[in-house]
Protein backbone atom coordinates (compact mmCIF):
# COMPACT_ATOMS: atom_id res chain seq x y z
CA UNK A 1 0.00 0.00 0.00
CA UNK A 2 2.74 2.47 0.78
CA UNK A 3 4.37 1.71 -2.39
CA UNK A 4 1.71 2.05 -4.13
CA UNK A 5 1.11 5.86 -2.97
CA UNK A 6 4.37 6.64 -3.10
CA UNK A 7 4.14 6.36 -7.14
CA UNK A 8 0.88 8.14 -7.33
CA UNK A 9 2.30 10.74 -5.50
CA UNK A 10 5.39 10.80 -7.83
CA UNK A 11 2.91 10.62 -10.94
CA UNK A 12 0.75 13.48 -9.09
CA UNK A 13 3.88 15.41 -8.68
CA UNK A 14 5.30 15.25 -12.04
CA UNK A 15 1.66 16.41 -13.43
CA UNK A 16 1.79 19.50 -11.13
CA UNK A 17 5.34 20.11 -12.03
CA UNK A 18 4.67 20.13 -15.98
CA UNK A 19 7.65 17.09 -16.21
CA UNK A 20 7.97 16.02 -19.42
CA UNK A 21 8.75 12.15 -20.23
CA UNK A 22 12.38 12.83 -20.61
CA UNK A 23 12.45 14.16 -16.95
CA UNK A 24 9.79 11.47 -15.27
CA UNK A 25 10.65 8.95 -12.56
CA UNK A 26 10.58 5.94 -15.01
CA UNK A 27 13.55 7.41 -17.01
CA UNK A 28 15.26 5.44 -14.34
CA UNK A 29 13.98 1.82 -15.64
CA UNK A 30 14.60 2.67 -19.44
CA UNK A 31 17.11 -0.66 -19.44
CA UNK A 32 14.55 -2.98 -18.73
CA UNK A 33 10.77 -3.95 -20.05
CA UNK A 34 9.59 -6.20 -16.93
CA UNK A 35 7.40 -5.21 -14.58
CA UNK A 36 6.32 -6.46 -11.05
CA UNK A 37 2.69 -7.28 -10.03
CA UNK A 38 0.95 -8.12 -7.03
CA UNK A 39 -2.39 -8.00 -5.46
CA UNK A 40 -4.39 -10.41 -8.37
CA UNK A 41 -7.37 -12.11 -7.18
CA UNK A 42 -6.27 -15.77 -7.08
CA UNK A 43 -8.76 -17.20 -9.42
CA UNK A 44 -7.34 -15.22 -12.39
CA UNK A 45 -4.83 -17.39 -15.00
CA UNK A 46 -1.65 -16.64 -17.13
CA UNK A 47 -4.64 -16.04 -19.76
CA UNK A 48 -6.18 -13.96 -17.51
CA UNK A 49 -3.58 -12.16 -16.47
CA UNK A 50 -1.95 -11.27 -20.01
CA UNK A 51 -5.61 -9.75 -20.61
CA UNK A 52 -5.15 -7.31 -18.52
CA UNK A 53 -1.83 -6.54 -18.97
CA UNK A 54 -2.20 -6.74 -22.83
CA UNK A 55 -4.08 -3.21 -22.95
CA UNK A 56 -0.53 -0.94 -22.81
CA UNK A 57 1.59 -3.12 -25.02
CA UNK A 58 2.19 -6.64 -25.89
CA UNK A 59 3.17 -9.11 -23.69
CA UNK A 60 6.20 -11.61 -24.00
CA UNK A 61 7.12 -13.54 -21.03
CA UNK A 62 5.39 -14.13 -17.83
CA UNK A 63 5.73 -15.66 -14.39
CA UNK A 64 2.82 -15.76 -12.43
CA UNK A 65 4.18 -17.18 -8.99
CA UNK A 66 2.31 -20.41 -7.88
CA UNK A 67 2.26 -23.08 -4.90
CA UNK A 68 4.30 -25.78 -5.74
CA UNK A 69 2.42 -28.69 -3.83
CA UNK A 70 -1.22 -27.02 -5.09
CA UNK A 71 -0.15 -25.08 -7.88
CA UNK A 72 -2.68 -22.41 -7.35
CA UNK A 73 -2.01 -18.82 -7.69
CA UNK A 74 -0.17 -16.47 -5.40
CA UNK A 75 -1.45 -13.37 -7.02
CA UNK A 76 1.77 -11.89 -8.01
CA UNK A 77 4.46 -12.34 -10.52
CA UNK A 78 6.66 -11.00 -13.30
CA UNK A 79 5.65 -9.70 -16.81
CA UNK A 80 7.72 -8.49 -19.67
CA UNK A 81 6.47 -6.59 -22.81
CA UNK A 82 8.25 -5.92 -26.41
CA UNK A 83 8.11 -2.50 -26.12
CA UNK A 84 10.06 -0.79 -23.10
CA UNK A 85 7.39 2.04 -22.41
CA UNK A 86 4.50 -0.31 -21.85
CA UNK A 87 6.06 -0.12 -18.87
CA UNK A 88 5.29 3.32 -17.76
CA UNK A 89 1.45 2.75 -18.83
CA UNK A 90 1.15 -0.30 -16.71
CA UNK A 91 2.71 1.16 -13.93
CA UNK A 92 0.80 4.06 -14.28
CA UNK A 93 -2.41 3.03 -15.08
CA UNK A 94 -2.58 -0.54 -13.21
CA UNK A 95 -0.33 0.56 -10.21
CA UNK A 96 -3.48 1.07 -7.49
CA UNK A 97 -6.57 -0.05 -9.47
CA UNK A 98 -8.89 -2.63 -8.02
CA UNK A 99 -9.34 -5.76 -9.68
CA UNK A 100 -11.39 -8.50 -8.19
CA UNK A 101 -11.79 -5.87 -4.89
CA UNK A 102 -8.13 -6.48 -4.12
CA UNK A 103 -5.87 -3.29 -4.48
CA UNK A 104 -3.11 -4.16 -7.53
CA UNK A 105 0.41 -3.17 -7.27
CA UNK A 106 2.38 -2.68 -10.34
CA UNK A 107 5.92 -1.36 -10.22
CA UNK A 108 9.07 -1.80 -12.55
CA UNK A 109 11.42 -4.45 -11.97
CA UNK A 110 14.71 -6.08 -12.72
CA UNK A 111 13.98 -9.72 -13.83
CA UNK A 112 17.18 -12.21 -13.43
CA UNK A 113 16.74 -15.75 -13.94
CA UNK A 114 17.81 -18.55 -11.42
CA UNK A 115 20.50 -20.73 -13.02
CA UNK A 116 18.05 -23.70 -13.40
CA UNK A 117 15.35 -21.91 -14.61
CA UNK A 118 14.42 -22.00 -18.67
CA UNK A 119 14.08 -18.61 -20.00
CA UNK A 120 11.36 -19.88 -23.00
CA UNK A 121 9.45 -21.14 -20.48
CA UNK A 122 7.59 -18.10 -19.60
CA UNK A 123 7.37 -16.58 -23.20
CA UNK A 124 3.93 -15.93 -24.60
CA UNK A 125 2.41 -14.78 -28.28
CA UNK A 126 -1.57 -14.49 -29.69
CA UNK A 127 -1.21 -18.53 -30.28
CA UNK A 128 -0.95 -19.04 -26.86
CA UNK A 129 -2.88 -16.22 -25.06
CA UNK A 130 -5.68 -18.25 -27.38
CA UNK A 131 -4.86 -21.37 -25.56
CA UNK A 132 -4.41 -19.68 -22.15
CA UNK A 133 -7.83 -18.28 -22.38
CA UNK A 134 -9.66 -21.27 -22.67
CA UNK A 135 -9.02 -23.09 -26.23
CA UNK A 136 -8.22 -26.77 -24.36
CA UNK A 137 -10.49 -29.22 -26.18
CA UNK A 138 -8.34 -28.49 -29.25
CA UNK A 139 -7.51 -31.88 -30.87
CA UNK A 140 -3.74 -32.66 -31.18
CA UNK A 141 -3.95 -31.72 -35.08
CA UNK A 142 -5.56 -28.32 -34.07
CA UNK A 143 -3.01 -27.87 -31.52
CA UNK A 144 -0.12 -28.26 -33.98
CA UNK A 145 -1.74 -26.23 -36.72
CA UNK A 146 -2.22 -23.29 -34.07
CA UNK A 147 1.71 -23.63 -32.83
CA UNK A 148 2.55 -23.27 -36.19
CA UNK A 149 0.59 -20.43 -37.39
CA UNK A 150 2.19 -17.20 -38.00
CA UNK A 151 0.76 -13.89 -36.55
CA UNK A 152 -2.19 -12.65 -38.23
CA UNK A 153 -1.89 -9.29 -39.66
CA UNK A 154 -5.01 -8.36 -37.99
CA UNK A 155 -3.13 -9.37 -34.23
CA UNK A 156 0.04 -7.13 -35.39
CA UNK A 157 -2.29 -4.08 -36.08
CA UNK A 158 -3.86 -4.59 -32.49
CA UNK A 159 -0.65 -4.88 -30.92
CA UNK A 160 0.43 -1.45 -32.98
CA UNK A 161 -2.54 0.49 -31.99
CA UNK A 162 -2.61 -0.43 -28.13
CA UNK A 163 0.74 0.58 -28.16
CA UNK A 164 0.95 3.34 -30.71
CA UNK A 165 -2.42 4.88 -30.69
CA UNK A 166 -2.75 8.45 -28.38
CA UNK A 167 -4.60 7.08 -24.98
CA UNK A 168 -6.54 10.01 -24.51
CA UNK A 169 -8.55 9.50 -27.64
CA UNK A 170 -11.81 8.51 -26.22
CA UNK A 171 -12.20 6.35 -29.52
CA UNK A 172 -9.59 4.17 -28.16
CA UNK A 173 -11.16 1.38 -26.86
CA UNK A 174 -13.70 0.80 -29.59
CA UNK A 175 -11.06 0.88 -32.19
CA UNK A 176 -9.79 -1.97 -29.97
CA UNK A 177 -12.91 -3.71 -29.34
CA UNK A 178 -13.95 -3.96 -33.55
CA UNK A 179 -9.78 -4.79 -34.09
CA UNK A 180 -10.00 -8.00 -31.56
CA UNK A 181 -13.54 -8.57 -33.51
CA UNK A 182 -11.27 -8.54 -37.19
CA UNK A 183 -9.06 -10.90 -34.95
CA UNK A 184 -11.94 -13.77 -34.18
CA UNK A 185 -13.46 -13.42 -37.75
CA UNK A 186 -10.06 -14.12 -39.69
CA UNK A 187 -9.24 -16.98 -36.96
CA UNK A 188 -12.85 -18.07 -37.72
CA UNK A 189 -12.08 -17.62 -41.79
CA UNK A 190 -8.62 -19.66 -41.01
CA UNK A 191 -10.73 -22.06 -39.22
CA UNK A 192 -13.10 -23.14 -41.95
CA UNK A 193 -10.18 -23.78 -43.81
CA UNK A 194 -8.42 -25.39 -41.62
CA UNK A 195 -11.82 -28.03 -41.81
CA UNK A 196 -11.29 -28.15 -44.91
CA UNK A 197 -7.77 -29.07 -45.05
CA UNK A 198 -8.57 -31.94 -42.02
CA UNK A 199 -11.83 -33.08 -44.22
CA UNK A 200 -9.79 -33.54 -47.03
CA UNK A 201 -6.66 -35.95 -45.23
CA UNK A 202 -9.89 -37.56 -43.85
CA UNK A 203 -11.09 -38.07 -47.40
CA UNK A 204 -7.65 -39.85 -48.13
CA UNK A 205 -6.99 -41.86 -45.09
CA UNK A 206 -10.77 -43.35 -45.77
CA UNK A 207 -9.79 -44.26 -49.45
CA UNK A 208 -6.79 -46.13 -48.29
CA UNK A 209 -8.38 -47.48 -45.27
CA UNK A 210 -10.80 -49.20 -48.30
CA UNK A 211 -8.10 -49.62 -50.23
CA UNK A 212 -6.55 -51.79 -47.69
CA UNK A 213 -9.61 -53.53 -46.78
CA UNK A 214 -10.41 -54.39 -50.59
CA UNK A 215 -6.62 -55.92 -50.56
CA UNK A 216 -7.20 -58.07 -47.14
CA UNK A 217 -10.79 -59.28 -49.02
CA UNK A 218 -8.65 -60.02 -51.98
CA UNK A 219 -6.21 -62.04 -50.34
CA UNK A 220 -8.72 -64.07 -48.14
CA UNK A 221 -10.62 -65.10 -51.16
CA UNK A 222 -7.33 -66.34 -52.35
CA UNK A 223 -7.04 -68.23 -49.63
CA UNK A 224 -10.44 -70.08 -49.54
CA UNK A 225 -9.70 -70.77 -53.47
CA UNK A 226 -6.38 -72.31 -52.10
CA UNK A 227 -7.73 -74.52 -49.79
CA UNK A 228 -10.92 -75.69 -52.15
CA UNK A 229 -8.36 -76.78 -54.29
CA UNK A 230 -6.37 -78.80 -51.80
CA UNK A 231 -9.34 -80.89 -50.45
CA UNK A 232 -10.49 -81.17 -54.20
CA UNK A 233 -6.65 -82.65 -55.32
Amino acid sequence: MNQIRAIQALNQKEIENGITPEGSWHVDYRDTAYIYFGGLPYELSEGDVITVFSQFGEPVWLKLARDKETGKSKGFGWLKYEDQRSTDLAVDNLGGATIGNRLVRVDHARYKFRDDEDQDEGKVDWATVSKLEGDGDKTDEESEEEEERPMLPEERELALLIQNHDDDDPMKGFLIEEKKKEIQEALARRGDRSDKRRKHKHRHRSHRSRRHDSDEEMKDADRDDDKSSSRRR
